[in-house]
């Protein structure tokens, strides 16, 4: 059964919104806890799609899982785990399932995994993870769907990574931790959900320096402890929200947000001409005069996270001038544009990684199909700005990232709904 959101455009929001775990640190979390076999239990985790995949993951390995409360995840992993029992469909269902190669290349000698799913925003190949992991004495193949590996022990050693990659240094650590000896990580990725991988880990007994740097110093360690640990509040949701309340006429409070995660993100905003307030856990978002465009361009962390420019673009379509959107890493990140230009956006697709927005251009609701995660939530706050009625199909891609996202925009006054086709 298919289900769609109606959303009905030119609704002024305010009031107030809580931003929930991030989906991005829940995975790292949860394949950080087979490194130990004794009892893990992970707070604020996101009740999201690709969060209730991998529980279905593990519990296939034989984890044990249980949900407390609403919101804090149980699990232990203990000496019945086995990766031979993980269900290669729910792997592909779930691009987070990428990151138990290195929890299980740590704990088991050999496994094979089926090639992780996810979203469709170009080739997101593991080479960078399987040759880092090699570094460390992982040997591997792809055959027949399935990536094999195999290991003798695990041995620290200097690894340079071959770019920013915000997975392949999750992996890399997870497997680091256990390895024999010293294990030195450079060109590694700094993004939040990396930091609070490690800094769960360090609760667990692991010795990692350089924490938020792009050089990270791990000393293996023979054995692991549970954790009690809060997951960060989600950085992408966050920014979604934050654009989606920039046409209001009083006030939006984004609260459960983290500004220092997004830096770059919220000074080019203000550049744009948003009237916007950061205090320590929240951000307030004000009525703002006419806006400017801009230049974008991905950057590792602490830049502009690739996650945010679709996110951004609708707003620059009601910005003045023209804007430049880069993406370097992804070649199918910006399809989603096509969608966009249905609902009368002024787009030129310069190349695969960049775009032109011409502004301002008034939009129009019509039928539109969701990419992916982020996507989804461009073409969602596309809907809120257009006069109209936008229809928005395939939000099982949304649903993979966000939270019940049409009752936390209800609750600021938009006009969406969700209905089951």
């Amino acid at each position: 059964m298919e289900e769609k959101f109606i959303i009905k455009g030119g609704k002024y929001l305010s009031g107030e919104v809580e931003i929930g775990g991030y989906k991005n640190a829940a995975g790292p979390a949860m394949a950080a806890a087979l490194l130990t076999q004794e009892e893990c239990r992970l707070s604020n985790m996101p009740l999201v799609e690709d969060v209730f995949r991998l529980v279905e993951v593990l519990k296939g390995m034989g984890a044990e899982i249980s949900w407390i409360g609403k919101n804090e995840l149980k699990i232990k992993a203990g000496p019945d785990l086995d990766p031979n029992k993980i269900d290669p469909s729910l792997v592909g269902k779930s691009r987070i399932s990428v990151l138990l190669i290195g929890a299980l290349a740590a704990r088991f000698k050999e496994f094979k995994i089926a090639h992780p799913g996810g979203d469709r925003i170009g080739l997101r190949p593991i080479f960078t993870h399987l040759k880092a992991l090699e570094a460390l004495g992982v040997k591997s193949f792809a055959e027949d769907n399935f990536y094999h590996f195999k290991r003798e022990e695990l041995k620290g050693t200097e690894v340079i990574l071959k770019e920013f990659s915000v997975t392949a240094t999750e992996n890399l650590i997870l497997a680091a931790v256990l390895a024999k000896g010293t294990t030195v990580i450079k060109i590694a990725a700094a993004e939040p959900q990396v930091q609070d991988l490690c800094f769960q880990l360090v609760e667990m007994g692991a010795k990692i320096e350089g924490i938020g740097t792009h050089t990270l110093k791990i000393e293996g360690q023979e054995k692991l402890s549970g954790v009690n640990y809060r997951i960060i509040p989600d950085v992408n949701e966050a920014a979604t929200f934050i654009v989606a309340s920039v046409f209001t006429k009083d006030k939006v409070k984004i609260i459960n947000a983290m500004p220092d995660h997004m830096d770059l993100f919220l000074d080019k905003l203000q550049e744009m001409g948003v009237n916007l307030k950061k205090g320590k856990d929240f951000v307030e978002v004000y009525a703002s005069p006419e806006l400017r465009a801009a230049r974008i361009q991905a950057l590792p962390f602490p830049g502009f996270a690739t996650d945010f420019l679709p996110v951004i673009l609708p707003l620059l379509t009601q910005s003045v001038g023209k804007s430049l959107i880069h993406d370097p890493l992804y070649e199918n990140r910006l399809n989603y544009t096509q969608e966009l230009k249905k609902m009368g956006a002024d787009i030129e697709i310069v190349d695969p990684h960049r775009v032109i927005v011409f502004g301002k251009t008034p939009l129009s609701g019509v039928d539109i199909e969701s990419w992916d995660i982020r996507a989804g939530a461009s073409l969602v706050i596309a809907g809120l700005l257009a006069k109209g009625t936008t229809v928005v199909k395939n939000i099982y891609q949304i649903d993979r990232g966000y939270e019940k996202m049409e009752e936390k925009l209800q609750k600021i006054g938009a006009d969406i709904k969700r209905i089951k086709v």
